[in-house]
């Protein structure tokens, strides 16, 4: 460990403590238990006075980047203020395609999961109900959020092999996606914004639980997201495009396709699941679902993957 401490700190070019045993335990005991630091890594922010201004800076980096600087709690609830539930949010500016899609207000959709054959169906339906409707479509294959690395890359290897879509072949920019994706939610949760009532910290909690249970899509026209839907819920949506494609030229596209997801939605209400590792330190007692808004059962859970999709990232 003390050669492994050597190394890491050789690489750091910032003043690191010259050996841990220097850090007494009240210390220590005070990072812990008020910092809430477990094993994670967290960038506490003080201010030229050493006052705390915020116990946490590496949700927003990973949201806002350098935008979020001076890196205080002020600074996040202004930029959240400021934000809106659009497709930038989500990509920010992790693939140019995307954001060149948007300029020329094309349809897009983000899809996710770890099952082929639902890749199989939905890319086939979407692109189907696309030119039947008309519009402009494009489909990408973001992966998920936790999950063997040999699995995701067999999947994205059919996808190509198949063109079922467009897929990011930087397993870092999957990984980028779902760290920025929760730390959005755990920005909320720190601000102590785990409010029911806002809709954006729905969005959010929904497509996390998604990702946890099956496949998902988001679609979006240009900016404006239309959808955000379970694999229960999309798919139905898109097959029956039959039964909404008089919409279409009455409400748009957009609008026919969300009232006959929500009519699907209000039927199936697809199970919610949230997975917080003990070793983030601030997690929420209670958490409603973001689909009834009830109180959503809390249970522990042992999980070891000794392969995951993520790669190794170091802070």
């Amino acid at each position: 460990m003390n050669e492994k401490f050597k190394s890491m700190q050789s690489s750091m070019p910032w003043f690191t403590v010259y050996h841990p045993s220097l850090i007494e335990k009240p210390v220590i005991k005070f990072i812990k238990e008020v910092w809430h630091f477990r094993s994670r890594p967290i960038l506490v922010v003080l201010d030229p006075q050493g006052k705390l201004v915020c116990p946490n800076a590496l949700h927003m980096m990973w949201i806002w980047g350098s935008n979020a600087f001076p890196f205080t709690s002020l600074r996040e609830e202004s930029l959240w203020r400021d934000e809106t539930w659009r497709l930038e949010l989500l990509v920010d500016d992790i693939d140019p395609m995307i954001l060149n899609w948007i300029k020329e207000g094309k349809y897009i959709f983000l899809y996710g999961g770890d099952d082929i054959e639902w890749a199989r169906k939905f890319t086939n339906n979407a692109r189907a109900v696309a030119q039947a409707a008309g519009i402009p479509l494009e489909m990408v294959y973001v992966g998920k959020s936790r999950n063997r690395r040999e699995k995701i890359l067999r999947l994205m290897a059919t996808i190509t092999v198949e063109k079922l879509s467009y897929i990011w072949q930087d397993l870092t920019m999957i990984w980028f996606f779902w760290t920025r994706l929760e730390s959005m939610l755990y920005s909320k949760i720190q601000l102590g914004e785990l409010d029911d009532h806002d809709p954006m910290m729905q969005e959010i909690k929904k497509l996390l639980s998604y990702d946890r249970e099956g496949g998902w899509a988001v679609l979006s026209n240009g900016s404006n997201i239309v959808v955000n839907g379970h694999s229960s819920t999309i798919l139905p949506a898109l097959m029956e495009y039959d039964l909404w494609k008089d919409q279409v030229p009455v409400k748009g596209f957009d609008l026919a396709l969300e009232e006959h997801h929500r009519t699907i939605h209000g039927i199936s209400h697809p199970c919610c699941r949230f997975d917080f590792p003990m070793t983030m330190g601030r997690i929420p007692e209670t958490m409603k679902c973001p689909e009834c808004n009830r109180a959503m059962e809390n249970f522990s859970t042992f999980l070891c993957c000794h392969d995951e999709v993520l790669p190794n990232v170091f802070f």
